[in-house]
């Protein structure tokens, strides 16, 4: 499974640790992708999408939905 999320706050490298950890910690993450310019997170593995899902929000970012 891959999940494709648009995480419009993204802006530093901070961001992309915060997020990194925060995903790999769900159950199921088997990759975690950050893209600080295109402010995407993918993520592939066998996973909770809703997990995912807060576990970015709980790192204190917004999924922007409107893609």
């Amino acid at each position: 499974m891959r999940t494709v999320l648009s995480v419009p706050d993204i802006s530093c490298e901070h961001c992309v640790s915060a997020i990194k950890r925060a995903v790999d910690a769900v159950a199921g993450v088997t990759a975690v992708t950050v893209a600080i310019a295109e402010r995407r997170v993918v993520v592939d593995g066998t996973f909770s999408d809703a997990d995912v899902r807060a576990a970015v929000c709980d790192a204190g970012y917004d999924i922007d939905d409107q893609v």
